[in-house]
């Protein structure tokens, strides 16, 4: 039985491509290339020595999707495909709620009328909005999101919670992510994002290797212990373990049936500054990194990192690599690969 992926061509879709097939699952994977390159699963092929199937397709389409479905014998889904840059979506929401939640929309429509009801969500700490506790937990509250990416995640997973009311067959995890950073460790595959980087890791690595002049570091003036924001970084590729840890679950939960939907957080439960990782990405270059402070940004918060006790009970799964290895392996990539996967 096959496992597909949508978005499998991404970032954190290629990772766990990887972790899926080194762990035996057949892959199949759906992508529009939008935000990614074909050129990432070619590579996972190289890196695993084994063979997925690759549909260019977008997740709106579904007669193409019906198609995919007859044609393969899909088991589970994990869900990645969508649009995912918090400013961006501030600028068009429109597109960001039609993509991402029609988008799962149609999916889930036609993995039902398939008899596929096995689905991992690619969710997001962001569901949090500014965190009541630190470490966050899986029982705080939701819903108070600050963008319309984050509202999209957070609508989507209330889309998810009905669907199991409506029909208790279905088996459900949603995995909400910290901030995933770093590479493979053969620097084959890493973050490649179109044009100007959203995201800090991507942005430094810019920086080092000379495409961006100066980093910015958005506000100094938190109540943190150096005034910059603290955020919980994830390796990508513990973070990929998780995917590969939760459809152990859902295999579990196919066996003695679910009683809920199942919520985890993926983070390490450590809170690292921006200077922080500023600073431990200097060490792994040997050299200084210019940056200057601006201006807050909208919407950003001060403190934001995981308690991940649930998910190392529950599904059997912690983080394993440190933030110094998150950095070195970031490097690796991106020195390698100083245009990404554009040749």
């Amino acid at each position: 039985m096959a496992v597909l992926v949508t978005g499998g061509a991404g970032f954190i879709g290629s990772h766990t491509c990887v972790e899926l097939l080194n762990a035996g699952y057949e892959v199949v994977v759906v992508d529009n290339l939008y935000n990614a390159s074909e050129e990432s699963l070619r590579r996972v092929e190289e890196i695993t020595g084994k063979k997925l199937t690759f549909y260019e397709a977008d997740i709106l389409d579904r007669e193409r999707l019906t198609e995919i479905f007859q044609k393969e014998t899909i088991d589970s889904v994990i869900h990645f495909a969508g649009y995912k840059a918090v400013g961006e979506s501030v600028q068009k929401p429109l597109e960001y709620y039609y993509n991402n939640v029609t988008g799962t929309l149609v999916l889930t429509d036609v993995m039902r009328k398939n008899g596929c009801k096995s689905i991992v969500f690619s969710s997001s700490a962001t569901v949090y909005g500014d965190p009541e506790v630190i470490p966050i937990t899986e029982d705080c509250k939701v819903g108070g999101v600050t963008n319309p990416y984050g509202r999209t995640k957070f609508m989507i997973e209330e889309i998810l919670r009905d669907l199991y009311v409506s029909d208790p067959e279905w088996n459900i995890i949603l995995l909400r992510y910290f901030n995933p950073i770093g590479a493979h460790e053969s620097g084959r595959i890493g973050e490649d994002p179109k044009g100007i980087p959203n995201n800090l890791m991507p942005y430094v690595s810019q920086v080092a290797i000379g495409k961006l002049k100066c980093l910015g570091v958005f506000g100094d003036d938190y109540d943190t212990p150096d005034g910059t924001g603290v955020r919980d970084y994830i390796h990508v590729v513990d973070l990929a373990d998780g995917h590969v840890k939760a459809l152990n679950k859902i295999a579990e939960m196919k066996k003695n049936g679910a009683d809920e939907v199942k919520i985890y957080n993926l983070g390490t439960g450590n809170g690292v500054s921006v200077l922080q990782l500023v600073h431990a990405f200097e060490k792994v270059l040997g050299r200084e990194l210019p940056y200057e402070i601006k201006p807050r940004r909208a919407g950003d918060i001060a403190t934001c990192y995981a308690d991940p006790s649930k998910a190392k009970r529950e599904l059997h799964w912690e983080a394993k690599r440190g933030i110094d290895e998150m950095c070195r392996d970031s490097w690796n990539w991106q020195s390698k690969n100083p245009e990404g996967y554009s040749k």
